[in-house]
C-alpha cells in the first residue's frame, strides 16, 4: 500500500478532489432543481443526460489519450468540467442543464479512463488489487465528503456551484506537478454483446438492472429528498448513506462470495435490497427508517456490481477477460440512461415513494432471474475465482484491472 501511495499519490489526490466536485454537483442540481420548480420529468432528463455523456466518453477517451496523452486529456477535461459547473447557476434552464450534464458526464468518463490507466501503469502484479481498493476508497470517501460540503452555503445561490468548480480546477495541479512518468495507452476491444451474453446471461441482465439502480441513487436521490420535504442536511445524510453502506458491506460480501456459489449470494443480496426499498417506500416519512433503507440499498447494490463482474470472470478464459469488461460497462451505462427517466415517471405517478418502488422492481427482477439461471447451469468447475472490489463509477480500465488481478500469475 505504501508503494502505491508513493507512486500514485498525486493521481489519487486529484481523483479525490474530482469526486468531491462530482458528488456535490450531482446532488446539488437535484436540490436546486426543486428550488427552481423544475418538474420531475425535467429533472429526470437532466439526470439521465450525465449517463448519456458518460457512455460516450468511455468510447471516445482511448482515442483522445492516444493522440495527445494522459496529462493533456486530464487537464483539458477537468477545465471543461469546472467551466460547466459555473454555468449551472448562470443559466438556470432545463435545456442548458441537460447539455451541461452531457458534457460533464463525457468529461468524467474520459477522466476516469485516463486516471485508471495511469493507476494501472503505476501498480505491479503484486499490488494491483491494493491499488484498485485504494482507488475505490478515495472515490467513495470523496462522494461522502461532498454531501456534507453542501451545508456550507445556501443552495439557491452561487457559492455551492463555485466550490466544486474550484475543487475540480485544483485537482489538476498535483497531476501536472507530479514527476511520475505517464504510461502508454492500449485499449482492449470489448467482446460483442451477443458473445458476452452467451458467456454470462446473469451478468448482462444484472448489469443493465443495476445501471438503473445506480442512476437512481446517484442522480434522483436528491430529487426524492426535495420532493419529500427533507432539509438540506437530511438530503446530504440520505445521499451519503448509500455510499457509507457500500463501504461497510463491500468486503464482508466479497469474503462470503469467495466461499459459495456467487449466484446464490447475488439472489440473496437482491432480495435484501428489495426489502430495503420497501422500508423506504412505506416508512420514508420516518427519517431514521429512511436512513436504514438507504444504508441497506447502497450496501447491497454496490457489492452486487463487483459480484456480477466476479461471476463473469468465473466463466471466462483468461484471454477474454479484459474484453468482457468493456461490454459490461456499456450494458450498465444503457441501464443508467433509462433509470432516471423511469424513476421520474414513477415519482410523478405515485409521489416520492416511486423512487423506491422502481428500484424495488429492479431488485425483484434480478433476484428472480438469478434464481432462474441457477437452474440452467451448474456452478463453475473448480470453484469460483477471487472477488475484487470495483467502484461503480469506474471505467473499463478499472474493471480490466479487476479481471487481471484475479487471473493466475502465469496467465497474465
Amino acid at each position: 500500500m505504501i508503494q502505491v501511495l508513493r507512486s500514485a499519490w498525486a493521481l489519487l489526490l486529484g481523483v479525490g478532489l474530482l469526486m468531491i466536485g462530482n458528488g456535490m454537483q450531482g446532488t446539488l442540481i437535484g436540490i436546486r432543481g426543486g428550488i427552481e420548480n423544475f418538474s420531475t420529468l425535467e429533472m429526470s432528463i437532466v439526470v439521465s443526460a450525465y449517463f448519456v455523456g458518460f457512455l460516450g466518453g468511455s468510447r471516445m477517451a482511448p482515442g483522445m489519450i492516444r493522440r495527445v496523452g494522459h496529462v493533456r486529456v486530464f487537464a483539458a477535461l477537468a477545465s471543461l468540467i469546472s467551466a460547466v459547473m459555473i454555468l449551472y447557476p448562470t443559466f438556470v434552464d432545463p435545456i442548458v442543464w441537460t447539455l451541461g450534464r452531457v458534457i460533464i458526464g463525457f468529461c468524467f468518463s474520459a477522466v476516469y479512463v485516463t486516471a485508471e490507466s495511469w493507476l494501472n501503469n503505476a501498480a505491479t502484479n503484486e499490488n494491483r488489487g491494493q491499488a484498485l481498493s485504494l482507488y475505490m476508497i478515495v472515490q467513495t470517501v470523496g462522494i461522502v465528503l461532498a454531501q456534507w460540503l453542501l451545508l456550507a452555503a445556501d443552495p439557491s445561490g452561487f457559492v455551492l456551484f463555485v466550490i466544486p468548480s474550484i475543487l475540480v480546477s485544483i485537482a489538476v495541479t498535483p497531476i501536472l506537478l507530479s514527476i511520475s512518468p505517464t504510461p502508454a495507452f492500449d485499449a482492449t476491444k470489448p467482446l460483442g454483446l451477443k458473445e458476452l451474453f452467451g458467456i454470462s446471461p446473469l451478468a448482462c441482465v444484472g448489469m443493465f438492472l443495476l445501471g438503473g439502480v445506480f442512476a437512481a441513487q446517484f442522480g434522483m436521490s436528491a430529487v426524492y429528498g426535495a420532493q419529500a420535504g427533507l432539509s438540506i442536511a437530511q438530503i446530504s445524510s440520505f445521499v451519503s448513506t448509500f455510499f457509507i453502506g457500500a463501504i461497510v458491506t463491500q468486503y464482508p460480501i466479497g469474503w462470503i462470495s469467495d466461499r459459495m456459489d456467487r449466484r446464490q449470494l447475488i439472489v440473496i443480496s437482491a432480495v435484501i435490497g428489495g426489502l430495503g426499498c420497501v422500508i423506504g417506500a412505506l416508512w420514508g416519512d420516518v427519517f431514521w427508517l429512511l436512513m436504514v433503507s438507504a444504508f441497506v440499498v447502497g450496501g447491497v447494490s454496490n457489492p452486487l456490481y463487483s459480484l456480477l463482474i466476479a461471476h463473469t470472470n468465473d466463466y471466462l478464459v483468461p484471454e477474454k477477460a479484459a474484453g468482457a469488461s468493456g461490454g459490461l460497462i456499456f450494458i450498465n451505462g444503457l441501464g443508467a440512461i433509462s433509470g432516471p427517466v423511469i424513476t421520474g415517471w414513477a415519482m410523478d405517478q405515485i409521489g416520492p415513494p416511486g423512487f423506491f418502488w422502481f428500484t424495488f422492481v429492479l431488485f425483484v427482477v434480478l433476484s428472480v432471474y438469478g434464481g432462474y439461471r441457477m437452474t440452467r447451469r451448474a456452478a463453475p468447475a473448480g470453484g469460483a475465482g477471487a472477488y475484487v472490489t470495483v467502484p461503480q463509477a469506474a471505467s473499463t480500465v478499472a474493471v480490466e484491472i479487476a479481471f487481471d488481478d484475479t487471473r493466475p500469475e502465469d496467465a497474465r
